[in-house]
């Protein structure tokens, strides 16, 4: 008996086509037929979706060709009477129509049915890395989007931590390590950007840089010693937004230490 996996809900892989306008239905569509075909037992049947997923992905690939619309709306009718043919004469779990019919739903554009059902028996990995492969984005951390899908965080707040970390991957490498530990946490919004944006713009020291991470990780007594080197510079206002846990004071005390 095939290994049974946890599943998310239809709603939440529906969320993936939301997050980007360049979703691309053909690379959902053979990422998903690829991922459900070979976890079909009968040859016969498994060959069967293979030419129809093939067919599918060819026509939406050309989507302006009437030739091959047909052949693709042709080739999803053979297969769904086929299954259904199947599901009359087996009442059983174990008919083997489960992958059949989540492979019908991919080829029809219900990517979100077909992979809710297909997580059952395919997993969450193969199906989260065809969901992101298809977004299509551009400067786009792709590794960091998917450990924070596999954490649990919904596809929106996942895609925008992986947008931030490709667009400011010119970053020095221990603030993007800040930014996927906050994006992890959850805690990584616009404000929390637009503050570290001031740190890499900074230029700080190696030494420098040790201390504005401990600052960012929110260190007490570090903050305390570092904002009374600001008071004493006649920093005040500085000072106290660092107290106060205000990121955009970090950049500026992180500086004041000697190099």
């Amino acid at each position: 008996m095939a290994t049974k996996h946890a599943r998310h809900p239809a709603s939440w892989w529906a969320q993936f086509p939301e997050v980007s306008d360049r979703f691309d239905a053909a690379v959902v569509t053979e990422g998903l037929a690829d991922c459900i075909t070979p976890k079909i037992a009968s040859p016969l049947l498994r060959r069967e979706a293979e030419i129809a997923a093939e067919i599918v992905v060819r026509h939406l690939n050309k989507p302006a060709s009437p030739e091959l619309a047909e052949r693709a709306g042709k080739a999803i009718e053979r297969l769904v009477a086929t299954v259904e043919r199947l599901a009359e004469r087996h009442t059983s779990e174990d008919s083997g129509t489960t992958e059949v019919y989540a492979l019908c739903h991919a080829l029809q554009g219900r990517w979100a049915d077909a992979a809710a059902e297909a997580e059952m028996f395919a997993g969450t990995q193969p199906l989260l890395k065809v969901f992101v492969g298809a977004l299509h984005l551009e400067r786009f951390d792709t590794g960091l989007t998917v450990r924070l899908l596999r954490a649990g965080q919904d596809p929106g707040s996942a895609v925008q931590a992986g947008l931030v970390v490709g667009k400011y991957g010119w970053w020095p490498q221990w603030l993007l390590k800040i930014v996927s530990e906050r994006a992890m946490a959850g805690t990584l919004d616009a404000e929390t950007v637009e503050a570290l944006d001031r740190c890499a713009y900074a230029e700080l020291s190696p030494a420098q840089s040790k201390v504005a991470r401990r600052l960012l990780n929110g260190e007490a007594a570090l903050i305390d010693a570092s904002a009374s080197r600001l008071e004493t510079l006649g920093e005040q206002e500085a000072a106290t937004k660092l107290r106060e846990g205000d990121l955009n004071a970090v950049a500026l005390a992180a500086r004041l230490i000697p190099v």
